[in-house]
């Protein structure tokens, strides 16, 4: 009974699919590294690698419950553990409350001004699955959740929120708004039935020539904010790769299928983790 309803509850915060929170953690970790100038110690490093997954499994709970009626509509939802009634409504706010509340006790490890942006990054996480319903572009919702962790890496580090951070986040919603796009893609045909308001069917015939320029100014403005850091070989060769990824997936969109569109999405984890890899072993070697 116990391992049943586990199974259940994993299932619930994608505990099988890493990607999503993955996508979550290579931006904070990058504005973790530029605002320790480098290795920030075990302790900040565990914070934000745990309170990121914790948090992004949270929003799964929390987006399942606003979405359990438009889900049974979708081919991709219909199955989940609360759409197909295998898992309460009280049961998954209950498991979203207590996984941000472990959340929150590691923040109260850090600082003050940290704990008062974790409570913006809770209000927009809280907000975003119902923002779907009214804003025309709700992956820019999400592209700002999924920003908060930049500068709470500076206020850990730091105590505040240095002029670096802005192009950081602005280029972090920029990658948000292509590879969620590229999810709303698959997702269009079912949501347009729906009435549920996405960012590929905002932007329509434009949607692929969209993405690739979120892409563009999201590497361009990642490379504006870190060019002055003295990292070297190792963050303009991960650039040129991100870059390089980022064509591909172009590719794999341009005949907007079902599965070129998720396998883009899918992929784009490795594109953040090229990024990161590049900071990291720019500040190792220089």
């Amino acid at each position: 009974m116990f391992a049943g309803r586990l199974s259940l509850y994993l299932d619930l915060i994608r505990w099988n699919r890493p990607a999503g929170w993955l996508l979550l953690l290579w931006p904070t970790l990058v504005a973790l590294w530029v605002a320790a100038d480098g290795f920030s110690g075990w302790h900040l490093l565990a914070v934000f690698v745990a309170g990121t997954v914790l948090m992004r499994s949270a929003g799964c709970c929390i987006n399942d419950v606003a979405d359990r009626d438009f889900d049974r509509h979708v081919k991709r939802t219909a199955q989940r553990p609360i759409t197909s009634g295998r898992v309460s409504t009280r049961e998954a706010l209950v498991l979203g409350a207590a996984l941000a509340l472990v959340a929150f006790a590691l923040v109260l490890t850090t600082n003050a001004t940290t704990v008062i942006w974790s409570f913006g990054a809770l209000a927009v996480t809280v907000a975003y699955p119902f923002a779907k319903r009214w804003v025309s572009m709700p992956q820019a919702v999400l592209g700002v959740a999924f920003s908060f962790g930049i500068p709470m890496a500076f206020t850990a580090v730091r105590g505040e929120v240095p002029a670096v951070v802005w192009p950081l986040v602005v280029a972090n919603l920029c990658w948000v708004l292509a590879y969620d796009t590229e999810y709303a893609m698959v997702d269009r045909d079912d949501d347009l039935k729906i009435g549920m308001k996405t960012s590929a069917i905002t932007l329509g015939r434009w949607d692929v020539a969209a993405v690739m320029g979120f892409y563009a100014v999201a590497i361009v403005l990642q490379l504006f904010a870190l060019q002055d850091r003295a990292l070297g070989w190792p963050f303009w060769l991960a650039m040129a790769a991100a870059a390089a990824q980022a064509a591909w997936h172009g590719r794999l969109i341009r005949d907007r299928s079902r599965d070129g569109c998720f396998r883009a999405f899918r992929l784009n984890h490795w594109l953040g983790a090229t990024v990161f890899a590049g900071v990291a072993l720019g500040y190792l070697f220089r």
